[in-house]
């Protein structure tokens, strides 16, 4: 592949508070020791790039910065020193780069998209250590739904605890993470339930595999609904994604000794508590940080074992970005949203 010495970038352009969109021409900086080049095949979208540019997250830069955190692509060219990787190798980016094991630390708490630019480009550079290997029965377009809502879903449902054969799940909404989530407590044996607002959404999810449905729009009150389903009991899991309006029902829909994954906050980030039903409960409450390369790497060999693929949704070219952003912000496709950058 012959040596290029300009790549094109999306960029974010903040001005006055307000971002926006835009394409740029970026310089193609030497490999330093150690780092590998990664031609860019596909990016996937997550709520978070939309937080960002809306100005909801406390990480956008007050600066022009390239957004995304998820792309899977091809091994380029290698630094000296690289012993991990060779040009021609399918690899996925990972969102915290230094989070290689163990605990997030302050020091590893610096995502792709963020205080250092992302994957939105035509090329990228890692370290040697912030790649995984792509699965390799999955297409780019769907390795690339993997550094993010993926490995949020596996550290949230199977570093609970309790995502086992004869537990009960509950994951809200159909989008990346719930429906990730979905398929892993599938693959622990657990039996899922799936919360939305459309009926149609949730028959799709139990074609997923989903064992029942509740309509939060008809049940307003909905941990009511999940109590009755479970004879009483309550839930032994919930994947909390909506935050504000949500975790309430969340924490009287489970179970006593019950747990919640906190990944998220689409319906806002702040929201009075009963404090009496989490101590009530012995609820344990986990927030869910996405995860490190070691947990990436887990995650992996259960996906070649079970030859699981992720759902996606919709595709468009990486050009199309805006309208990419804006499908998301609708909200109204099941599964991911992904940019192909049109590399094989």
């Amino acid at each position: 592949m012959p040596e290029r010495s300009r790549e094109r970038a999306i960029t974010v352009c903040v001005e006055n508070g307000e971002a926006r969109l835009s394409m740029r021409d970026v310089a193609l900086p030497p490999l330093g020791p150690r780092e590998v080049r990664v031609r860019t095949a596909a990016v996937a979208l997550n709520y978070r790039d939309i937080a960002m540019m809306s100005g909801k997250s406390i990480d956008r830069p007050g600066r022009a910065y390239i957004p995304f955190s998820d792309a899977c692509g091809i091994v380029e060219a290698v630094g000296d020193g690289v012993t991990q990787w060779q040009p021609g190798d399918r690899v996925c980016s990972l969102f915290f780069p230094e989070w290689i094991a163990g605990s997030l630390s302050p020091e590893s708490r610096r995502p792709l998209g963020a205080g250092r630019d992302g994957v939105g480009q035509t090329a990228f550079a890692a370290a040697e250590q912030a790649l995984v290997a792509a699965p390799p029965h999955l297409s780019a377009i769907e390795a690339a739904t993997l550094p993010c809502a993926g490995l949020t879903a596996w550290n949230a449902v199977m570093y609970s605890g309790v995502a086992q054969p004869g537990s009960v799940v509950l994951v809200q909404g159909t989008g990346g993470v719930s429906l990730f989530a979905l398929q892993f407590a599938k693959m622990a044996g657990a039996a899922v339930l799936v919360t939305s607002s459309s009926d149609a959404k949730l028959q799709q999810a139990r074609m997923l595999g989903a064992d029942g449905g509740i309509n939060y729009r008809d049940n307003s009150e909905w941990s009511l609904r999940a109590l009755s389903m479970t004879d009483g009991r309550g839930l032994d899991l919930v994947i909390e994604v909506g935050g504000a309006g949500t975790f309430a029902e969340s924490l009287k829909a489970i179970r006593l000794g019950g747990a919640i994954s906190v990944v998220g906050m689409l319906s806002g980030a702040v929201e009075p508590i009963d404090i009496r039903h989490i101590y009530g409960k012995n609820a344990r409450i986990r927030g869910i940080t996405v995860g490190s390369r070691e947990m990436f790497e887990a995650m992996n060999r259960a996906l070649v074992q079970h030859q699981m693929h992720p759902v996606v949704g919709h595709v468009l070219p990486w050009e199309e970005a805006d309208a990419a952003m804006e499908a998301m912000q609708r909200g109204d496709i099941v599964g991911k949203i992904v940019l192909d950058f049109g590399v094989a």
